[in-house]
């Protein structure tokens, strides 16, 4: 329940949306607490002041931590535990995270502190949202977590700005922690009891970067069903498969939607009807089970979503704190939930490019597209999309290794203390390549089919296909002679990657809806 304006969200923790999400990711935008979640963090903060008070022994507050929790900590020596905590965590490596990343990172960390379970000041998650309103952005290293007691090395890159270490980007420029505080208006905090374990507790990193990998799914899919479309033209190809009896049949829904979806894009094509008696019987699979594919593709992306908006909106620190004043350790920082997901979106990401490039494969075969060989007329000569398609394989194959599952992969670490860990961080983190690549593969099929329905335009398809083959077009020209083609195929891996498609098929992803 995110109640939003053009240029605003009021956040109420625990009802985030996907859609809100979705546009903290696509973009800066001003960001509040609903006010209802000030209570319960003023009340969760009562009950740890209480704690220290009443010098009562608990995990987090006053103990050391990890396989240190046995070790109880000084009363005046807590700023100091809470301090070293975060420097001592803070040891990242590889590039920074992405700016549109960290825009979603500092949004959900502010959700989940937010919710009342962890003992913090408001004025932190405050602080937390200022930034993200100025699009000051805590430097974050995208490698360093296991993705269990939370993504530990990454959120303690970026509570070190908090306190005035670290580095973060102001109007793009890299500045030191303090500095980036001022910015705000702010002086570095002096974190209290539980602070800085509940600043590095938590999934938010892992949720962002799968959060990321999904909303670039997305985007390739519904590119995906584009270029197939154009594919499905450019052959003259069957419209039969798409009935939507057959798919009512199976029961499938993604299924059912893509068929759909590929139904709302022909709707008004002059090409089908143009070859009821062309001697055609079927169609190969990556065009006749387009349905089945993508829509098993679809069905897993909504499973993802279901649980990342879950997580994005969870209380995933440690300890808990409840209103009866039980202050409970557990594992709400582990991020199995998020690395299945990753590894769900992954699989679905493959196989969008992989049966992208399979249709590509088909428009360059004259014996199966009716179409001049590698799609140029003037062939021997010129190559014309031959060695595209290499390229869209190498990726397909690039996409296939990296789909191998993260989440069955662990290390133990803090001497077994954490001796199940979930690597959701690198699994969620993966994606981005995946999405890239696959993007590419679409971009270049998209490319290729439309060159293909250039060799006989004297029937139109429909508006919409007619639409995407115009906007096409604008991005590159007809292959009429062998050219540098790298531009071309760099043009139409952002045309895949635009958020900007027909509402036939965003009806039916999760987050357009």
């Amino acid at each position: 329940m995110t109640k939003a304006t053009t240029s605003s969200l009021t956040l109420l923790p625990g009802h985030v949306s996907l859609a809100a999400l979705r546009s903290i990711y696509a973009a800066p935008v001003q960001l509040s607490l609903d006010p209802s979640a000030r209570a319960l963090m003023q009340a969760s903060l009562a009950t740890v002041q209480r704690i220290v008070e009443e010098d009562q022994v608990v995990y987090g507050i006053n103990t050391g931590f990890g396989k240190l929790a046995s070790t109880k900590i000084a009363h005046e020596r807590l700023a100091e535990l809470q301090r070293n905590l975060v420097l001592s965590h803070s040891v990242g490596t590889g590039d920074a995270l992405a700016d549109d990343v960290v825009r979603l990172i500092l949004a959900t960390k502010a959700i989940s502190l937010a919710r009342g379970h962890s003992g913090i000041r408001p004025e932190i998650v405050d602080a937390l949202l200022a930034m993200a309103n100025a699009n000051v952005l805590p430097v974050i290293p995208a490698k360093g977590s296991v993705g269990a007691s939370g993504d530990l090395a990454p959120l303690a890159h970026l509570a070190c700005v908090l306190i005035g270490e670290g580095q973060a980007k102001v109007d793009g420029k890299v500045v030191s922690g303090a500095e980036a505080m001022r910015s705000i208006g702010l002086q570095p905090f002096v974190l209290g009891p539980k602070e800085g374990l509940a600043l590095l507790n938590g999934t938010q990193v892992s949720t962002s970067l799968a959060l990321a990998g999904l909303f670039g799914a997305e985007s390739v899919f519904a590119a995906a069903l584009v270029a197939g479309c154009l594919s499905l033209e450019a052959i003259k190809g069957s419209v039969k498969p798409f009935d939507a009896r057959i798919h009512e049949a199976r029961g499938q829904a993604g299924q059912i939607a893509v068929a759909a979806a590929v139904r709302a894009l022909l709707d008004g094509s002059a090409i089908d009807p143009s070859h009821p008696n062309c001697g055609r019987v079927q169609d190969p699979y990556s065009i006749r089970c387009v349905p089945q594919v993508m829509g098993a593709c679809l069905d897993n992306l909504h499973h993802a979503a279901r649980v990342l908006t879950i997580e994005a909106n969870a209380a995933s620190d440690n300890p808990l704190v409840f209103e009866n004043g039980d202050v409970i350790s557990g594992g709400n920082f582990h991020a199995e939930p998020v690395a299945f997901v990753a590894d769900i979106i992954a699989l679905a990401v493959a196989e969008i490019g992989a049966i992208s490039e399979r249709r590509l494969s088909l428009l360059l075969d004259p014996g199966l597209s009716g179409l001049p060989a590698f799609m140029i007329r003037d062939s021997g000569v010129n190559s014309g999309f031959m060695i595209a398609q290499v390229t869209a394989a190498a990726l397909a194959a690039e996409n296939q290794c990296l789909a191998n599952p993260s989440s069955v992969t662990s290390l133990p670490t803090s001497a077994n203390q954490e001796d199940h860990v979930s690597m959701a961080t690198y699994g969620a983190r993966r994606l981005g390549d995946m999405v890239r690549n696959a993007a590419v593969m679409v971009g270049i099929e998209a490319m290729a089919a439309a060159q293909g329905m250039e060799f006989d335009r004297s029937l139109k398809s429909s508006p919409l296909v007619e639409a995407q083959f115009a906007a096409i077009r604008e991005r590159v020209a007809y292959l009429e002679q062998d050219r540098y083609l790298a531009t071309d195929i760099e043009a139409m891996r952002a045309w895949a990657q635009q958020s900007t498609w027909p509402a036939a098929l965003t009806q039916c992803l999760p987050s357009f809806a």
